[in-house]
């Protein structure tokens, strides 16, 4: 009998010990703010260095074990990362990175496009809003992927060595001056009362020409000339019909169109495919899988978000991961710790112990602050179920998902 005791009792104290072992606490730590890419930015550009006494709670990745190279991972085709600058624009930095590797994908055509472009339209289309809503409408340096196709569907797009937005001579780019400069003329429009839609547009594409330049209206290709129409549709033949978002939270009703309710949204596009977290992840899994990239936006103001290790990370202090659900989600998107403030390109993928991590293109300054992998994170799963809100990606690779919307 005592034999017996004895060797249930050992049984159990393995079990325990194999128990504790398997549950990992992570730790967080106080760090000073680094120099990084940022500040190289800002030192191009003439502006104000950046205080580095500032204390953010990180968590403590001493010995932790994560992908090191982006040649770990599965990868599909893309230009290399390119820079914001000093611009508020990750919004046409992701989702033209991802429409040149559709056209890649769809044509075997290697293609470089124009951000700026984009950018100088939807300025003019939030303006005009602005006027027409009498001053209550988003004016913001942000926007979300689907602007993106909705003003090539309507101006057409160009090449960016035809247009690339950018004073000769500047290496970065700058949005700084412009859009203060736009702003306040807007506010005082708004102040005075002044709603001539007409001269207030004039004045909005003369500050945009004078730091952007006039887009041009035709250009030659391999000598043919084209309008940014005549691009979009016979050179790069893409349809921007062919692009869907999917979105995952609460606050709506699942399997319905809805809006995605963030001011980045300014035109309140109620487009967006809403579904539970689990389908949300399923699509994304089987996406990467079948050989799409997609453009992905979210929340990147975390205490696992490091740009000095390039990885984003869900630490236990926040929550295990065996407990990111919906309703942790929404929780975070409700309080507002989750927000929508950056857009990237997810271009591959790579599972390590039974997870998924993501390869991250990115264009803001952060992911340039480790030389090893210059432009890039790595996503761990968990990081994107909790905190990527919503993902642009071509309609073809969600066929199954599409189909179970009634309207």
């Amino acid at each position: 009998m005592k034999t017996k005791f004895v060797l249930i009792t050992t049984l159990l104290f393995c079990v325990s010990l194999i128990f504790a072992q398997e549950k990992v606490h992570d730790n967080g730590i106080f760090v000073k703010r680094q120099s990084g890419f940022y500040d190289k930015i800002l030192n191009s550009l003439g502006a104000e260095a950046r205080t580095m006494d500032t204390l953010y709670f990180k968590v403590d990745v001493t010995g932790k074990d994560f992908p090191k190279s982006v040649d770990e991972f599965k990868k599909y085709w893309y230009n290399e990362p390119v820079s914001q600058g000093r611009t508020g624009t990750c919004w046409a930095f992701s989702t033209t990175s991802f429409l040149e590797s559709e056209v890649y994908r769809i044509h075997k055509k290697k293609v470089k496009i124009s951000e700026m472009y984009t950018v100088y339209w939807e300025y003019l289309a939030k303006a005009a809003r602005y006027i027409d809503e009498k001053g209550n409408s988003e004016f913001g340096e942000g926007s979300e992927a689907n602007a993106v196709t909705r003003i090539w569907k309507k101006y057409g797009i160009v090449p960016e060595d035809v247009y690339n937005g950018k004073p000769d001579g500047q290496k970065f780019y700058d949005h700084k001056e412009m859009f203060v400069e736009m702003d306040s003329y807007l506010k005082n429009l708004k102040s005075t009362n002044n709603w001539n839609k007409e001269e207030a547009l004039g004045k909005i594409k003369k500050i945009l020409n004078k730091y952007m330049g006039v887009p041009p209206a035709d250009f030659v290709i391999q000598e043919i000339r084209f309008t940014p129409k005549e691009y979009l549709e016979k050179y790069l033949a893409i349809n921007p019909d062919d692009y869907v978002d999917i979105l995952s939270y609460m606050q709506k009703p699942f399997y319905k169109q809805v809006e995605y309710e963030v001011p980045d949204n300014w035109w309140h596009n109620k487009d967006y495919y809403n579904v539970p977290l689990d389908d949300y992840m399923a699509a994304l899994k089987k996406a990467i899988r079948d050989g799409y990239t997609v453009s992905i936006g979210g929340d990147v103001s975390e205490a696992g978000y490091l740009s000095h290790s390039d990885v984003a990370i869900v630490p236990t202090f926040d929550i295990p991961s065996e407990y990111i659900d919906d309703s942790a989600r929404q929780f975070r998107f409700s309080n507002k710790t989750t927000t929508d403030d950056h857009g990237i390109h997810l271009v591959g993928y790579f599972n390590k112990d039974g997870k998924d991590w993501y390869l991250i293109k990115d264009s803001a300054a952060g992911s340039r602050d480790d030389v090893k992998n210059f432009g890039y994170y790595f996503y761990n799963e968990d990081y994107v179920k909790l905190k990527m809100m919503d993902f642009m990606i071509n309609k073809n690779a969600v066929k199954d998902l599409l189909n179970k919307f009634s309207n």
